[in-house]
This record gives structure tokens, C-alpha cells and sequence, in this order.
């Protein structure tokens, strides 16, 4: 059986004239030669998705694309993307496969439905799921990839980080799963993706560390604006308030950036608040047999921003909705 290392400099794809534009006419780095190599399909183009296949073609990656609303490929096209019309012409001939979709019932949809990508998959290509699915969702797909497709390499990969820092290459990326196999393939895709790469053990692992890393931001959100509040009632502006953190042991960076978006009542969404309330239920769902108390009661108190209308904003929100009531 083929090792994901050899097909890397065996397997050799056609592109139409159109897919390898090159964006600018400087010459590529020896790294960039090399990533030309490998192609990568990147499936969903929403913030995250659509930053990944941005670094990737950047980074000298041969990146075709799929999105249900081909739109948001345009400008992706325009830098050498390929847009392709299925998930399955996407992936042929790919030998690393990233699906940065909303939840199970669409990733199985795209994978496996008409014109699925998982069938149309080279044999010991890498599927790399990157979206935040859930520890139950996750090994449900984890067994329905490998009674499809035994010879398909899954890697689960959640990430740490929202729209900023994946568009910056910083986020931090779970990994797990079978790294011999991949990680000749999969890590230098990471490094474009990530500032650092945490490796935690079989699939299923990266999903498990993404809700508890989720919780701890949403409990944090919640503080945060919780605190502002407060503030609000003593007079206390949230620059002042972290004029006083700053340099001590309470400065968390995120607050931050949640505090400016306080202070100018700027909530475009870095994380929109209906993922964080999705997030927030994976979590609960995980630890069903723990006393999660405080984050049931926000995920109670998200709910009702969600349907009060503050869906798609940022979850710095919630200070808003709080600052309304």
C-alpha cells in the first residue's frame, strides 16, 4: 500500500489553463516549487474555509475549491484557485482533501451524498476535517469514513482561532490521527494554516480538546461582558478597565480585543454568536455526565440573544443583548 509520502512526488494532476495563474509575476520560493507539488482541495468557504484556501494558494499549493454558494470562490479564482462545480470534482486527483463545514449533517452531505467527495477520493489521500463537529459528530464520521473508504487516511483537525487569525496563518491547529501515515503530507499544510500544531493522539482526539478549548472561550466571552457591564454601572470605561489589567496576570490578549469591540459597539463577527451557541451545546453534549452549570446557563442566556436577533453578530454581543435587557 502506498504511503501518503511517495504519492506526494508520484501522483501528478491536469489543471486547465486557468487553475495555475500565478498571482503577480515574482519568482517562487524553492518552498512554493515544492508546494506546487501537492494539491490541496479545500470544501466550504465560509470566514474560516475561505482563509485557508487563501493562505494555501499564497503558500504556492495547487487549491481547488468547492462552496454551495460558488460566489465566495471569485476572488480565490482570480489569485489560481480552481473552481470546481461538485464536491467530487474537487477532490479528484487531490492528494489532501479539507472540509471546514457548519456541522455533521452537511459534512456527510458533501462527503458522502450526490456527487459526494469521499468516493471520488484518491486511494491514500488524506481527508483533513477541520470544522467544529462535536465528540460524538466526529466519531460518527470517523466510522462512516473508514467503512467507506478504508484506504483514506482521516485526520481530525480542528482549529483554535476565529476569522483574524485565520486569516493571519495563526490559528492553532488539534490534529490527530494516524501521523506516520500523514504528517509528511499534512504538516507543512498545518504550518501555512497555523502558528503552531498540537498533535493529541487518535482521530477523535482534536475534536475533544476543541470543545473543552471552546468552553473555556465562551466562558471567558461571558465574563468579559459580564465585567463590562459592571463597569458600565461604576463608571468605568473599558479602556480604563484595561489600563488598570494591562501588564498583571489578568491581561488575557483576547479581552482585549473583546473590550475595543465593546468600546466602539463594533460586532462584526470574528465568531458569529449562533457558532458560539452551537459550540456551546457541543460542549454540554460531551460532558452530559458533568455539572456543567454555569455553561448550561449560558448557553441558555446565547439562546435568547440567537432569537432576539443577534445571530450573526460577534459573541461580544452578548454585551449588548445584556446592556438591552
Amino acid at each position: 500500500m502506498l504511503r501518503v509520502s511517495s504519492i506526494v512526488s508520484r501522483l501528478h494532476v491536469t489543471w486547465d489553463s486557468q487553475s495555475v495563474r500565478q498571482s503577480g509575476s515574482r519568482s517562487m520560493s524553492q518552498e512554493e516549487q515544492m508546494n506546487r507539488e501537492v494539491s490541496v482541495a479545500v470544501l466550504g468557504l465560509g470566514a474560516m474555509g475561505h482563509a485557508f484556501a487563501d493562505n494555501l494558494v499564497a503558500a504556492g499549493y495547487r487549491v481547488s475549491v468547492w462552496n454551495r454558494s460558488p460566489g465566495k470562490a471569485s476572488d480565490l479564482v482570480d489569485k489560481g484557485a480552481r473552481l470546481a462545480n461538485s464536491p467530487a470534482e474537487a477532490v479528484a486527483g487531490c492528494q489532501a482533501v479539507i472540509t471546514m463545514l457548519p456541522d455533521l449533517d452537511v459534512t456527510r452531505e458533501v462527503l458522502m451524498g450526490h456527487d459526494g467527495a469521499l468516493g471520488a477520493m484518491s486511494s491514500e489521500a488524506v481527508l483533513i476535517q477541520m470544522g467544529t463537529l462535536g465528540v460524538v459528530e466526529t466519531e460518527r464520521l470517523i466510522d462512516g469514513v473508514a467503512a467507506a473508504r478504508g484506504d483514506v487516511v482521516f485526520i481530525d483537525a480542528p482549529v483554535s482561532g476565529t476569522k483574524a487569525p485565520a486569516q493571519q496563518g495563526s490559528v492553532s491547529v488539534l490534529a490527530s490521527g494516524d501521523r506516520e501515515r500523514a504528517g509528511s503530507l499534512v504538516e507543512p499544510i498545518f504550518d501555512v494554516l497555523g502558528a503552531q500544531t498540537h498533535w493529541l493522539g487518535e482521530a477523535g482526539q482534536g475534536a475533544r480538546m476543541k470543545v473543552v478549548v471552546n468552553a473555556w472561550l465562551i466562558a471567558m466571552m461571558q465574563g468579559i461582558a459580564e465585567t463590562a457591564r459592571l463597569a458600565d454601572t461604576q463608571g468605568i470605561a473599558p479602556e480604563t478597565l484595561w489600563s488598570v489589567l494591562e501588564g498583571g496576570p489578568l491581561a488575557v490578549p483576547y479581552m482585549k480585543g473583546k473590550l475595543d469591540a465593546i468600546s466602539g459597539e463594533n460586532f462584526d463577527p470574528q465568531m458569529a454568536l449562533q457558532w458560539g451557541l452551537k459550540d456551546a451545546g457541543l460542549a454540554l453534549e460531551a460532558g452530559r455526565n458533568t455539572a456543567l452549570p454555569s455553561l448550561s446557563q449560558i448557553r441558555n442566556l446565547w439562546a435568547d440573544a440567537v432569537d432576539d436577533g443577534y445571530a450573526e453578530q460577534d459573541i461580544a454581543a452578548i454585551y449588548a443583548y445584556l446592556k438591552q435587557r
